[in-house]
């Protein structure tokens, strides 16, 4: 049987859960929360545009299109924070 995006979706995430980490420059408290926020606002995206990609109604549609967008200009917004 053919398995669909979402479980291979979760199972990517999975795998990645387990790697072992490299370890990199040390950075600040500041600097790991910015990462980490811009890691959570990419998997939401993601999740969206897999949501967009699946919506049949027009209002739904529009919904995940303004998400988004949002998603992407608090993406920039933390890219331009940390130039």
């Amino acid at each position: 049987m053919a398995r669909g995006f979402d479980s291979k979706f979760v199972e990517a995430q999975q795998e990645e859960a387990t790697r072992p980490r490299v370890i990199g420059p040390h950075l600040s408290q500041d600097e790991r929360a910015s990462r980490d926020r811009r890691r959570t606002l990419q998997l939401s995206r993601a999740r969206a545009a897999a949501d967009l990609s699946r919506a049949t109604v027009a209002a739904h549609k529009r919904m995940l299109e303004q998400a988004i967008a949002a998603l992407d200009a608090e993406i920039q917004a933390l890219d331009s924070t940390r130039s």
